[in-house]
C-alpha cells in the first residue's frame, strides 16, 4: 500500500512538519520516518536534541489521526498534545545522519476525543527503543468552537 505524503496527514505546514514520510499505518498503529541532517528543524551541533523526540511522537500520532480521517473520507483535524508519561531516552541527541523510525500504537481512544498512545523511536539499522513514552492527546470534534468556548477536556 502506498502511503500518502505526510503533509497530507498532519495539520502542520512548512518547516513545522518534522516527519519525512509514513512507512506504514493501520487502525491502531503508524510508523513514520525522520531523517536527521544539518538542516533539520531544531538541529544543533551533532544532531537534534533528544527532547525533540516527544514532538516526533506527537506528529506521528497526528499522522495516524490524519490517515484514519482520510480512510473515512474526512478532513484532517487539529489535535492537542496533552502530556506524556515516562518519556525516556537513552541517547542525548539524535545524531546527524541517522534515520529514525517513530512507532505509535493506540492503546485508548475515548468517544470524547481523548486518546493515549504507546510510542517508541528506533534508529533504523541500529538501536531499538532509544526513546519511549506514553503520550496523551485530545482531538475535539470542532477545534474552533473548542478554542472559542475554552472548554476543559
Amino acid at each position: 500500500m502506498t502511503m500518502p505524503d505526510v503533509r497530507e496527514l498532519v495539520p502542520h505546514s512548512g518547516q513545522m512538519v518534522l516527519l519525512d514520510r509514513v512507512l506504514s499505518a493501520d487502525t491502531d498503529t503508524l510508523c513514520a520516518e525522520v531523517r536527521i541532517h544539518a538542516g533539520s528543524m531544531l538541529a544543533g551541533e551533532g544532531g537534534v536534541g533528544a527532547w525533540v523526540g516527544i514532538e516526533y511522537m506527537a506528529q506521528a500520532i497526528a499522522a495516524h489521526a490524519g490517515w484514519l480521517a482520510l480512510q473515512r473520507g474526512e478532513a484532517v483535524k487539529v489535535g492537542f498534545l496533552l502530556g506524556s508519561r515516562k518519556y525516556a531516552c537513552s541517547v542525548p541527541l539524535f545524531a546527524t545522519g541517522s534515520v529514525l523510525h517513530v512507532h505509535v500504537q493506540r492503546v485508548l481512544q475515548g468517544e470524547n476525543g481523548l486518546g493515549a498512545f504507546d510510542c517508541r523511536i528506533d534508529v533504523a539499522d541500529g538501536a531499538s527503543a532509544v526513546a519511549t513514552a506514553t503520550v496523551t492527546v485530545f482531538q475535539p470534534d470542532n477545534v474552533n468552537q473548542f478554542l472559542k468556548d475554552g472548554n476543559a477536556v
